[in-house]
């Protein structure tokens, strides 16, 4: 499982030109999925997300996590995070889980995440437009 972490003051997804959620103040996460992935691996990352330190404290230190910020979530899938482009110029995506069981991993994921902070996702296997202001900028990779 891959998870492209941006910390953002705002973000918000689009698709077919219309609103489907936004968030401000919070994470904007990039989520990826191989077939060795199931509800343990999920577990390990929600717990990483949540406890992420990457946000200011009163210093100006990245000491503080989402939890005590009390910021959001926008969680979107994104199968591209795992490309492979060692060879050629055209990316292979045989290492990224085919669309069913990504799917019902992604909504896993978005209700545990759900269940600790206000998480708001995209729509799975739609082409969305996603913007959000990184602050920062913040961006961290986690993979497991």
């Amino acid at each position: 499982m891959k998870v492209l972490v941006q910390r953002c003051s705002n973000a918000k997804c689009v698709v077919n030109n219309k609103n489907i959620s936004e968030i401000d103040n919070g994470l904007m996460l990039l989520v990826g999925f191989t077939d060795t992935d199931n509800k343990d691996t999920i577990l390990w990352m929600v717990k990483k997300i949540l406890n992420l330190r990457i946000f200011p404290d009163s210093n100006g230190v990245m000491n503080l996590s989402i939890l005590d910020v009390k910021g959001s979530i926008l969680s979107i899938s994104q199968f591209t995070l795992y490309a492979d482009t060692t060879k050629g110029n055209r990316p292979s995506y045989i290492k990224a889980m085919s669309g069913e069981k990504a799917k019902l991993l992604y909504e896993y994921f978005n209700k545990t995440l759900s269940s600790y902070v206000q998480t708001k996702g995209g729509v799975f296997g739609e082409d969305m437009a996603i913007t959000l202001t990184n602050m920062g900028p913040t961006t961290i990779m986690l993979e497991r």
